[in-house]
């Protein structure tokens, strides 16, 4: 059994984020949405979820999963299948940072993994290689550039607002901790 420790500050950001990976697809649907079959992008959908990174594993984890059911309420399995690729996505990347690396080189370390992940994920689904290679895959790497773009600015812009995402946790190696909600000086 893997026990955690959630601070309350950690648990009302990822609240957030996964309200947010929600509402994406189910508000913008259609206006905000490029849909090339097999792929579509929601502008923003990544968002989230990238945020999610700079907190913790477990709120990144968290945030997917929201992201995941958002888009299967929406577009369906196989567009929730390449959204499932987030949970994953998240998980490397905020381990990354906890090792140390900084938000940009997270982002675009992950960008490739995201590329690959969305591109494969597809191929049961019964697209061509070239569709899911290709379409799925550059289509991937663009849009997961943009959202980096956004994440970045608001990483930046809560920072400076004095809410910055990367110190609500300790960095380092995870450990397992019983679970219970840390105080928090709001």
């Amino acid at each position: 059994m893997i026990f955690i420790k959630i601070g309350v500050k950690e648990m009302l950001y990822g609240a957030l984020l996964t309200s947010l990976a929600l509402l994406i697809p189910l508000v913008f649907r259609g206006w905000l949405q490029i849909y090339v079959p097999p792929f579509s992008a929601t502008v923003g959908s990544h968002v989230p979820t990238m945020l999610a990174m700079f907190i913790s594993p477990w709120v990144a984890v968290f945030v997917g999963l929201g992201s995941t059911l958002g888009f299967l309420l929406t577009l369906g399995p196989v567009i929730a299948a390449r959204a499932s690729i987030h949970i994953g996505l998240g998980l490397i990347g905020a381990l990354l940072f906890r090792r140390g690396f900084k938000p940009w080189q997270v982002l675009l370390l992950t960008a490739p993994i995201h590329a690959a992940g969305e591109s494969l994920v597809v191929m049961p689904f019964g697209f061509a290689l070239y569709q899911a290679l290709v379409v799925v895959g550059i289509g991937t790497l663009l849009h997961h550039a943009l959202d980096s773009g956004v994440s970045l600015v608001l990483y930046a812009a809560l920072d400076k607002a004095g809410m910055p995402l990367g110190n609500l946790i300790q960095k380092g190696p995870s450990q397992p901790l019983p679970l219970q909600t840390g105080r928090s000086k709001i």
